[in-house]
């Protein structure tokens, strides 16, 4: 039985209460009642979407999360005997606090107090105050007619860094001149359809309840009945004629703000000064170690077998290594042509929009200055220059390690590192750090889970064996970066030196201030890392790191960015010494490189399916047992030592059925169907898919059944059908096959032998249904066109 029920005070996040009585039978079949209870659920969430939902009653043994992992159970004490029969689930976390009372009557149940504990959305989030600028039509017009008269070569008289300083300080003046600020209030539970006329309207309901008029009071909220409509067709309409225009951006903004979808990472505001000036000093801590054990001090990395090491890249000629880099006025006002104008402000105070509405007129004054820089390996102190906002790892951060500092540094300085990125990466030999699978054109972490647990499956084939996993997670490793090393790693490489002491210049004495709300740390400067959020970081680290390469042919070391995992193929008649050899020289490697191992983070998983399973001895690293788990989140998809996939499957069913609420939301705005199936597509399917080439085909008929289960609730909230898991994998699976069959670098693409035929690849051969069920089999299998997909 559900009630619903509108108290007089209800919080304005919830528009009603619907409270569900249950009764599950000792004897009752529990997957077939929670099947009833979650689709009777569901119905009413999808008519009540902003509800808050009360589940109570006698479960005995069922457990409403199996099927509705987003509710929260608040009993946590016995209600009989010793056992918790009776529960209480809501969708409202840290909503009641249950207290045990005496038994009622002849029950053998005892009585509960739920006390609430919530606390109201608009009470527990303070309201946020931002400075904003405001451009009037005409602003950009008089910017262009201004820079385009101005003599820059007035500018070009001094040295690269008063240059650079003088022409933004030039256009930072310009931009003030035709723009105003303001300061507005942001509120956490105002609606995005909530206008002034609503406000006013809503003044009036209140004033009427307070007189005690009744006739008065039913006018007032009759009329604020009718002016939230009006408000909200409005808001709909707007919305319609954004997509009938293609404005996703506006769509998708728009739709953010009706259903409060937005992500979860946190700006720190709070701690003062002092919290700033010690986050300033805790983020540069490297420096530290940087001093006391300079590049040439530290130990020379560990030598690799001949068959190890990496591919040696053509020795260049003089002519190139001598070569100064140069680009083009079209270049330029390509890349400022391209800058995204909502993008935040960097340190130099010039806005993305200016750069981007005036990229005629600023190119060739740019131009001059990057060339200038390239030509004197010098980039000024006011590009190099970065404020840090740290972002808060979780949401009660304890100490300065559960914040991540990210850069903000000037925009025009990001357009400068593209086009140097550029030209480093067509310098670059071809087939480099095959294994490095982070920033590459059609590489993701799909490709590098498939390559790693395809190594492991193919190894498990052969009786006896077994795989050890060892999960490397370092400390801050982009910002323990020796630009020194990493200089005489690029010049082996074979870039221009002119660039590669550019490189160095740039990562070195770089001022860095801390942003804290309102408080601004003092300055420091840096010479150690390279600051996350930089458009160089990622390559940098790439070419940092490409020498790091498995030792042994029984081991793999697979990358992706800073992620790196160490595999041991082990078998029973060559052990582990390979395994310990190749993890203590990798150890080597970083401690020559300068990457601190966090042994408290990095994790080690065995997977052994060896019936007579023998004491697999701990790993020590630094003289530190490594921790071995039976469950690893491996690049966003949860690795089980069984190598079973109902873990990872019941995370991405409680993820997607999170945003369902979402979807629930729109379809009660009356929002287009289009609508509802670009916010499906993007906010629920892309969770369910998520690694699917990878995971789908090992998958029980009960996981699949559980993510059938959120389609089918999609399904019935948008209102027409949508693609089964099934043709996603199928499709997806086809494609990632062609893709690794048209990159031979990619490791994959051996595993991809034409027949003589030309027209069919060779079926791998399997002898168990762990490999066969697998990505690369299933992948030979799709493009040789057999159904058993």
């Amino acid at each position: 039985m559900t009630l619903k029920c509108r108290p007089i005070y209800l919080p304005r996040e919830f528009t009603a209460v619907l409270i569900t009585i249950v009764y599950i039978a000792p004897d009752a079949n529990i997957n077939e009642a929670m099947g009833l209870l979650h689709d009777a659920i569901s119905r009413q969430q999808g008519k009540y979407p902003e509800a808050a939902f009360l589940v109570c009653g006698d479960f005995n043994q069922a457990d409403l999360k199996v099927v509705l992992p987003k509710f929260y159970q608040h009993i946590k004490c016995a209600t009989r005997g010793e056992r918790t029969l009776d529960r209480l689930y809501t969708n409202v976390k840290q909503a009641y606090k249950a207290e045990p009372l005496a038994h009622l009557g002849q029950s053998d149940h005892v009585s509960l107090l739920l006390t609430p504990e919530y606390i109201p959305l608009r009470k527990r989030t303070p309201v946020i105050k931002r400075d904003i600028t405001i451009w009037p039509a005409e602003a950009s017009q008089q910017l262009q007619d201004c820079f385009h008269d101005t003599d820059w070569e007035v500018f070009a008289q001094q040295d690269v860094e008063t240059h650079t300083e003088q022409v933004l300080d030039y256009i930072r003046f310009c931009t003030e001149n035709v723009t105003r600020r303001r300061r507005i209030k942001i509120y956490p539970n105002r609606k995005p359809w909530m206008t002034r006329e609503v406000q006013g309207l809503l003044k009036a309901r209140n004033t009427a309840f307070r007189s005690g008029n009744k006739s008065l009071y039913s006018l007032a909220r009759a009329d604020l009945k009718r002016g939230i409509r009006v408000a909200k067709e409005a808001y709909r309409q707007r919305l319609e004629n954004h997509l009938q225009s293609n404005n996703t951006r506006q769509v998708w903004q728009g739709v953010q703000e009706l259903t409060g979808y937005k992500s979860k990472d946190s700006l720190a505001d709070e701690g003062g000064a002092s919290l700033a000036e010690d986050l300033n000093a805790f983020f540069a801590r490297f420096e530290v170690t940087s001093a006391a054990t300079p590049a040439e001090a530290l130990p020379p990395p560990p030598p690799l077998p001949v068959k190890a090491l990496p591919p040696s890249p053509p020795s260049p000629s003089s002519v190139q290594r001598n070569v100064v880099v140069s680009v083009e006025k079209e270049e330029m006002r390509k890349v400022l042509k391209g800058i995204n104008p909502r993008k935040a402000t960097g340190p130099d105070g010039v806005a993305g929009r200016v750069l981007r509405d005036c990229a005629d007129q600023l190119a060739g004054v740019f131009t001059g200055i990057l060339n200038r820089s390239l030509a004197q390996a010098i980039v000024p102190s006011c590009l190099k220059s970065s404020t840090i906002v740290p972002i808060a790892k979780k949401s009660n951060p304890e100490d300065l390690n559960d914040f991540r500092p990210v850069a903000l540094t000037p925009i025009i300085m990001k357009c400068f590192e593209k086009l140097v990125r550029n030209y480093v990466i067509a310098c670059l030999p071809e087939g480099l750090d095959t294994f490095q699978f982070a920033y590459k054109t059609k590489r993701s972490t799909e490709d590098a889970v498939a390559i790693a647990l395809h190594a492991v499956l193919a190894h498990l084939e052969q009786r006896g064996g077994y795989a050890r996993l060892l999960f490397l997670d370092f400390s801050s490793a982009f910002n323990t970066i020796l630009p020194q090393r990493l200089m005489s790693k690029l010049e082996d490489l074979g870039l221009p030196l002119s660039l590669c002491a550019w490189i160095l210049d740039f990562l070195s004495d770089r001022p860095q201030r801390v942003r804290l709300g309102p408080y601004t740390s003092s300055m420091l400067r840096t010479n150690t890392g390279t600051p996350q959020g930089c458009v160089l970081s990622p390559l940098l680290y790439i070419l940092y790191t490409y020498d790091c390469v498995a030792a042994y042919p029984s081991n793999r070391v697979v990358k992706f960015a800073d992620d790196t995992t160490v595999i041991g193929l082990i078998s029973e008649r060559e052990g582990e010494t390979d395994y310990r050899d190749e993890v203590e020289r990798l150890t080597e490697w970083c401690r020559a490189n300068n990457l601190l191992i966090n042994t408290r983070k990095t994790k080690e998983l065995v997977v052994d399916f060896r019936r007579q399973k023998s004491n697999v001895q701990p790993l020590l690293l630094d003289g530190v047992c490594v921790e071995r788990v039976t469950t690893f989140r491996f690049l966003g998809i949860e690795l089980q030592e069984d190598l079973s996939w109902s873990v990872n499957t019941r995370g991405l069913v409680k993820k997607a059925q999170q945003r369902l609420y979402f979807l629930r939301i729109l379809r009660k705005n009356h929002l287009p169907q289009k609508l509802l199936l670009a916010f499906y597509h993007c906010a629920i399917e892309s969770v369910l898919t998520y690694g699917l080439c990878v995971w789908y085909g090992s998958c029980t008929t009960r996981d699949r059944l559980g993510l059938c289960r959120v389609v089918k609730a999609a399904e019935s909230i948008v209102g027409c059908p949508l693609s089964t898991l099934e043709q996603i994998y199928a499709t997806r699976c086809h494609r990632k096959a062609l893709d690794i069959v048209k990159d031979p670098s990619h490791p994959g693409h051996c595993l991809f032998e034409l027949l003589p035929s030309g027209r069919r690849y060779r079926t791998m051969k399997t002898r168990t249904s762990r490999l066969k069920n697998s990505f690369f089999p299933r992948a030979i299998s799709a493009l040789n066109g057999k159904p058993g997909l």
